[in-house]
């Protein structure tokens, strides 16, 4: 078998064969096949694409690249979850223990954050002497004993996809749905759960910004996911505006405690309960996605949702005194009051510009090497559909710096207010099952 010809069968927009995936993914990783050739193959995908087919073989061939974490062990169906990424997404850290609440085992692998705020590990280290870094025999234990752990990637998880992520970033390679996912999917797959719940974000802050694209990948990745043995529900989700008021590390732990404790914000709340719902439902811990949703709703109405989450950070070795006293979280040195310079209706919040605000306060990085600042960020006081007069404080800027000026006209330009009502966008835009 030569790559040159599987090159050309992609090309000309043929079906690939299961031995030549294999062949193309093992090659590349091994080292035999340059890296020129992958990305004349990465680009005759993106402009051919994949079928369900060759898309589930290109997953399990960057499965196969690397480890896999066995979770047999785990009493269970184990379920996961992942989101495509947003601003304010604190949606982990309160699914994971309402989820684990009811009895269905969460054993989940997050990732780091690049660009608007951290990721879901760096939020959860910014509760001191958390930690992240679990072996293998304690990971699996620990959902034995308690239902949940949550830490970051461990062994050489699918070495494949790293490779190939970073050629189709200087390929212009990366807006490809069957490339997007299967490495996603990969990932998923090599962390060993049964079950995986997609939450699929749309709009400006999101990576796909419109509901055709998004809905693309989706069906891509439920389709995976069915041909692989799993069960799966990807959910599209508006990313319009930010997900709750939180933005930055330290602020997204308050907020997601205070929806545990059932006093979140309303679109975080639900989008917790509809994907938490399908998660239980997925572990065969309810017989129907409504009856899931009452255990959940009961769960955070009765404190046991919330005691999960101590539980779960207890036995990761965080202070259990400052979840206990938020005050003792990383706090920062300003609280700088953001003024709206009309009065009207806010018709959008642009969710990327707020997220850019944040990272340049230092709650997010611009590069892997630089440091996050867990104190700072933003909280917002108002939604899209509220109404605001002129001079009332519209966001706070949580800063360690006193200049923000820059900080402020970026939240100001990417609030747009109008005299007349807005049309507010639905929360979730479709669920996909198929």
């Amino acid at each position: 078998m030569r790559m040159v010809d599987v090159i050309e069968k992609k090309r000309n927009g043929k079906e690939l064969t299961p031995e030549e995936i294999h062949f193309v993914i093992t090659g590349y990783t091994n080292g035999r096949i340059p890296d020129y050739q992958m990305s004349a193959f990465a680009m005759a995908v993106f402009f051919q694409g994949m079928n369900n087919a060759e898309m589930t073989e290109l997953t399990m061939a960057m499965v196969e690249s690397g480890d896999t974490i066995d979770l047999t062990m785990i009493d269970g169906v184990k379920v996961d979850k992942h989101s495509t990424g947003g601003v304010g997404d604190k949606t982990t850290l309160v699914l994971a223990p309402l989820v684990a609440s009811v009895g269905a085992p969460v054993a989940k692998m997050s990732g780091r954050g690049l660009g608007h705020t951290g990721g879901t590990l760096d939020k959860l280290e910014a509760i001191e002497g958390f930690q992240i870094e679990l072996s293998e025999t304690a990971f699996v234990n620990q959902v034995n004993e308690i239902g949940i752990a949550v830490i970051g990637q461990s062994g050489d998880l699918t070495p494949a996809d790293k490779k190939l992520y970073a050629l189709r970033d200087v390929t212009a390679t990366v807006d490809s749905i069957p490339l997007i996912a299967s490495s996603i999917m990969s990932k998923k797959i090599a962390a060993g759960s049964d079950a995986i719940c997609l939450d699929v974000k749309v709009g400006s802050g999101a990576f796909m910004k419109d509901i055709d694209s998004a809905k693309a990948l989706a069906q891509a990745m439920v389709g995976i996911a069915h041909h692989s043995g799993r069960k799966a529900a990807a959910f599209l989700t508006n990313m319009q505006e930010p997900l709750g008021f939180a933005i930055g590390n330290a602020l997204e732990i308050k907020e997601a405690i205070d929806t545990l404790k059932g006093h979140g914000p309303q679109d975080l709340t639900e989008l917790s309960l509809i994907i938490g719902s399908y998660m239980v439902y997925f572990a065969q811990k309810a017989e129907s996605v409504e009856e899931a949703r009452k255990l959940l709703e009961a769960n955070i109405a009765n404190g046991r949702a919330y005691a999960k989450f101590e539980e779960f950070i207890q036995a990761q070795h965080g202070n259990l005194a400052v979840i206990q006293n938020l005050e003792l979280l990383p706090t920062a040195v300003y609280t700088i009051p953001v003024y709206a310079t009309e009065t009207g209706y806010i018709q959008e919040i642009e969710a990327i510009a707020l997220g850019h605000a944040a990272m340049t306060l230092g709650a997010g990085r611009q590069t892997k090497e630089d440091a996050i600042d867990y104190g700072v960020g933003i909280v917002l006081t108002k939604k899209v559909g509220d109404f605001i007069n002129e001079g009332d404080v519209i966001a706070y800027l949580h800063a360690n710096r006193e200049n923000v000026t820059n900080e402020i006209n970026i939240v100001l330009t990417g609030i747009h207010i109008e005299e007349t009502l807005a049309n507010k966008l639905p929360l979730i835009y479709e669920i996909i099952t198929d």
